[in-house]
Parts: C-alpha cells; sequence; structure tokens
C-alpha cells in the first residue's frame, strides 16, 4: 500500500478552539494501538517506554498548562485549522504561526530523521498522534467565523456549554464508558475493508470529511438532548474509528523505511 501523502501537506488558516477531549483522545490512541504493524510498535515502544498511544494522544493538550512560551503560544494553534472558502483548502491559507497541517508535516520529518533526539522524536510522536485525532473532530476544520463552534452557545441535557464542547467531550462523555471500553466497542465494528480503505486516505481526504460533517452539525434548536444525541451519535463514532485506524495506518508508514514519500496535490 502506497502512502503517498506524507511528505507534503498544505497549509490552512487558523481559528483558536481546543482538541477532543481526553476521552476523545484516548479512544482514537487506543483503537491506533491495535493496529499497529511489528515495526512501528517496536519504535513507538522505544521512543515511549511503557507509555502507550492513549496516553501518548493527550499529552499535548495536558502540556497546555505549563507556563513556558512553547505551550501557552507557539503550539497553541497547531490543533486546528481553518478553510477559508467553500469546501477545499489552498496553500495561501496559512498562517504565519502554523496549525495542524503544518505542524503534522514537521513533526512527520523529525520521526523520520534518524538523526534526531530521541526527545525531539519523542515530542514528535506525541504529537503527531494528537493531530490526527483532531483532525477527525468536525469543528477542527473550522470556516473561520465562530472558533469553531465555540461562539455557538447551546445546552446540552439542560447545561449552558456550547458547540464545541459537545463534540469534544458531550457526546462521548454522555455514554458513560471509559476509553478503554468505547475503543473495544468501536475496534469491533471496524470491518477489514474499512481498515484497507481508510488506511489509504491522507489529511486532505480527512480534512474534506471533517469539513462535510462540520456543515451537518449546526442545530435550529440551540437545546440539545436524547434527539441531537440520535442523529449524530453514529457519526461521532465513524469519526473515532477512523481516526484511530489512520493514526496507526500514518505511523505504520512513518517507521516503514521502504514506504515511498511523495508529494499530495
Amino acid at each position: 500500500m502506497r502512502f503517498s501523502w506524507l511528505f507534503a501537506l498544505p497549509l490552512l488558516a487558523a481559528t483558536p478552539v481546543q482538541a477532543w477531549g481526553p476521552v476523545g483522545h484516548r479512544i482514537t490512541g487506543a483503537i491506533a494501538d491495535r493496529n499497529l504493524s511489528g515495526a512501528a510498535r517496536a519504535q513507538v515502544q522505544m521512543l515511549l517506554g511503557v507509555e502507550d498511544l492513549a496516553e501518548a494522544a493527550t499529552w499535548p493538550d495536558d502540556m497546555k498548562s505549563d507556563p513556558a512560551e512553547f505551550w501557552r503560544k507557539t503550539a497553541s494553534p497547531w490543533h486546528y485549522v481553518t478553510v477559508g472558502e467553500g469546501d477545499h483548502y489552498s496553500p495561501s491559507d496559512a498562517p504565519k504561526e502554523g496549525d495542524a497541517i503544518t505542524a503534522l508535516k514537521r513533526f512527520t520529518a523529525t520521526l523520520r530523521d534518524a538523526r534526531a533526539s530521541v526527545e525531539d522524536r519523542r515530542l514528535a510522536l506525541r504529537f503527531v498522534v494528537h493531530i490526527l485525532g483532531d483532525l477527525h473532530q468536525p469543528l477542527h476544520a473550522g470556516g473561520g467565523g465562530d472558533r469553531g463552534g465555540n461562539d455557538v452557545k447551546v445546552t446540552f441535557f439542560g447545561q449552558a456549554t456550547n458547540l464545541h464542547s459537545v463534540w469534544d467531550s458531550g457526546l462521548i462523555e454522555q455514554r458513560a464508558l471509559s476509553y478503554s471500553e468505547h475503543a473495544a466497542w468501536l475496534s469491533r465494528s471496524i470491518a477489514p475493508r474499512d481498515t484497507i480503505d481508510w488506511s489509504a486516505s491522507g489529511p486532505a481526504t480527512w480534512l474534506r470529511e471533517s469539513i462535510a460533517l462540520r456543515k451537518t452539525i449546526y442545530p435550529a434548536d440551540p437545546d440539545l438532548s436524547w434527539d441531537y444525541v440520535y442523529r449524530h451519535r453514529a457519526e461521532l463514532d465513524d469519526r473515532l474509528r477512523r481516526g484511530g485506524v489512520r493514526i496507526a495506518a500514518y505511523l505504520n508508514a512513518i517507521f516503514d523505511s521502504t514506504a515511498p514519500a511523495a508529494d499530495i496535490p
């Protein structure tokens, strides 16, 4: 299988939003752990030790409390993208501070660089796992008008919140499952053909999917409860499944020395 999308990733402008919540990131990390190749698993273990991908997936968010400028300012825009017009992005949309796509490109190069230090490659691995999860959250491919749904005020089962928070964590935590239970449930529903098809795609496809879904999730009624959950639960689970499978496929390709690297259109 060819992974021609690993290196030349287009740039997008950014909107200040947060990330999948910790449970969502752990779910995608746990699904990815189940789908790593032997070579990728060995490389991951050399970099992370006993830390698995579910734990690594939340680390860039955990570090936001660090007072260092890198975490408070530099890395802040690397969790999301904004598509300026329509359903497709353009390199001209990229902000100077970067975004999830530019960060993914840079961290991918670090992971594949045998000369990079262990510390730099460990940081890169954690960010790659995290960013790939974020790109599957539909409000991380924002349109630039409402800070990725953060400005859309709603109630969720009577609690005041915003639409971004509902998709980050509300819909996931409403099921009252641990991340490992949720990941196990979702993994059982991933067919072999799904793994093959989802693994063959790259960031351009992931973003198109997120943009298409994002356009359908804005509610007419801001009071959200069971009806909203019923309409969107399957879509949320699909994004988590795809994100987990694609994290594994991406890492498998990075750590496979025979995998080709070429520009994507």
